[in-house]
């Protein structure tokens, strides 16, 4: 929850509360939100998708997050492809968005791997455990993948 962009929960049922949130972006049409398991096992390493979805502007931000024991073995990366083709190619979007904070250096490099273009550095956007955070700005469009062109 570091990275996440809200205080670590302490409760089951803030959990909950979180699922339902990804459940109504997917009833209201304004994103969605998959759970990433491992293929060997069928176990829980984190959740990834798409959300703010614009329609009129063809656009929507990317949100990820991923269980420590599971980092560095490309997951995030697989799962994050597959949620930026469907973004590309079931919603028909332009441009998928990505707010990272500046320390979190391995989410910067995930998404550079990815082709994400870092377009700019912004104040203070977010604010969590009792603090304001600098962002920077990532964006992909459907130019920059030329399977989607």
């Amino acid at each position: 929850m570091r990275w996440f962009g809200t205080d670590a929960m302490t409760d089951p049922a803030e959990a909950e509360k979180l699922i339902q949130v990804f459940a109504d972006w997917r009833h209201s049409g304004s994103g969605i939100r998959w759970a990433i398991e491992r293929p060997s096992d069928g176990a829980f390493l984190g959740t990834c998708g798409l959300f703010r979805w614009n329609r009129n502007w063809r656009s929507c931000v990317i949100g990820y997050e991923l269980a420590p024991f599971a980092r560095g073995n490309g997951y995030m990366t697989e799962a994050l492809n597959a949620t930026i083709d469907y973004g590309f190619e079931a919603m028909q979007i332009n441009r998928v968005e990505a707010q990272v904070h500046p320390q979190n250096a391995p989410s910067i490099r995930t998404l550079e791997t990815l082709g994400f273009l870092r377009e700019g550095y912004q104040r203070q956007a977010g604010y969590w455990h009792g603090t304001h955070h600098d962002l920077l700005q990532f964006a992909l469009l459907r130019a920059d993948v030329p399977r989607h062109c």
